[in-house]
């Protein structure tokens, strides 16, 4: 069942918005089929090929306004026409694909109070979702206190690790939750990230997962914020659970990563400022359960500032050439119980996930099975092919 169009898919303040983002195209007499970067511009995408190759171009561009705004390019259809496209069981081009191609995409973990418990209740249940209430209770009993208010890497924070340590409670997890080092990790490759209206991916060995609903920065080669857009972190707790040095099969599968619709690049009208004050919302429909699930982020809860897990990134120690994205990590561990009492939350295939914010839109996307969905074949060369023939 595919999910219906959002007319909130675009920001509250969307004819002011300088948004990109990436179409599948059908080539049109310019060499085969395949992705460009598009401008929105009204209720149409417009063509940006004449002028960018990637959106990491784009995005190192000075001149990256005026191409969104008053570059020449072909228009290749409404945004309505496009939507309705990208979510299609089958979809037609032009439809959406994830705004990011040659960036790294990098996400950060624990940087919120209430996922750090929750990633202790992982740990501590080894994968078991039957465990997680009871070890709520224990693990809030032992921690105390509200770990919010607590700034990472702190005198506070660091006499916090020395009771627990004594208490026998400390984790990994409070390690890159309180400590003075962000858990930065490698989220998916360049290229294989999905937009908005595709199919998210569960590995299929996972019982026990959820989504993750962020905000994620758009960073140039030099470690410049250029824009954000919305992110879904996909997550499976049983997995992660087992053992953290399993994190890599729990993020990185085919169609584990969606990220979109649009990049909304910094401007007069929208900086940093405004992804440190927004409300990331995040709404789960079952297809064949009727079951329900809202909840929200605040920004404002974020125990590290974006820009410090951006220097946490990138800097002397570590360069992209080509940029990256970075997620920013979520307060949303969703434990609304659905197959029964205790049992927590986790994702039905054919879950409706929409995930929005006011100044970025709206992103959404349908749940599915990994090794169910189309393979990822469009890799780097793929695109330098399609560059060259283009």
């Amino acid at each position: 069942m595919a999910p219906t169009i959002h007319n909130h898919c675009l920001p509250d303040d969307a004819e002011r918005a300088l948004l990109v983002g990436r179409a599948w195209l059908t080539g049109g007499g310019k060499g085969r089929a395949g992705p460009a970067v598009v401008a929105v511009r009204g209720d149409e995408l417009v063509d940006l090929s004449d002028h960018v190759s990637t959106m990491a171009d784009l995005l190192e561009r000075d001149d990256a306004a005026f191409l969104i705004r008053e570059a020449q390019g072909n228009k290749i259809g409404t945004l309505d026409e496009v939507l309705a496209n990208s979510i299609s069981d089958t979809p037609q081009a032009p439809y959406l694909l994830a705004p990011c191609d040659v960036q790294a995409i990098k996400a950060c973990g624990v940087t919120f109070a209430v996922s750090l418990l929750e990633r202790v209740i992982e740990e501590q249940a080894g994968g078991d979702l039957k465990r997680a209430a009871e070890l709520r209770q224990e693990i809030q009993s032992l921690i105390g206190g509200d770990l919010s208010r607590i700034k990472p890497g702190s005198d506070e924070a660091m006499a916090l690790k020395a009771e627990l340590q004594a208490r026998g409670g400390w984790s990994q997890y409070m390690e890159v939750g309180i400590g003075p080092d962000a858990e930065v990790f490698s989220k998916a490759q360049p290229l294989s990230a999905v937009g908005h209206g595709a199919r998210v991916g569960l590995h299929p060995a996972s019982e026990w997962n959820n989504p993750e609903p962020e905000i994620v920065l758009a960073v140039d080669a030099e470690g410049r914020v250029r824009g954000a857009t919305l992110g879904n972190d996909v997550n499976l707790r049983d997995v992660e659970g087992r053992s953290a040095l399993l994190l890599g099969k729990a993020k990185d599968n085919n169609a584990s990563c969606s990220i979109g619709p649009f990049i909304r690049l910094f401007d007069e009208h929208f900086d940093i400022d405004d992804v440190r004050s927004a409300q990331v919302s995040l709404r789960i429909e079952g297809t064949d359960d009727d079951f329900v699930l809202e909840g929200k982020s605040d920004m404002r809860e974020i125990s590290r500032d974006p820009l410090d897990l951006v220097a946490q990134t990138y800097g002397a120690h570590h360069q992209y050439p080509d940029g990256f994205m970075l997620f920013l990590g979520t307060m949303f561990s969703p434990i609304q119980d659905r197959d029964g009492e205790g049992q927590g939350f986790t994702h039905h295939l054919g879950d409706h996930v929409t995930i929005a914010t006011s100044k970025l839109g709206a992103l959404s996307n349908v749940v599915d099975r990994s090794d169910r969905l189309p393979p990822w074949t469009f890799g780097i060369r793929a695109l330098l092919a399609h560059l060259n023939q283009r």
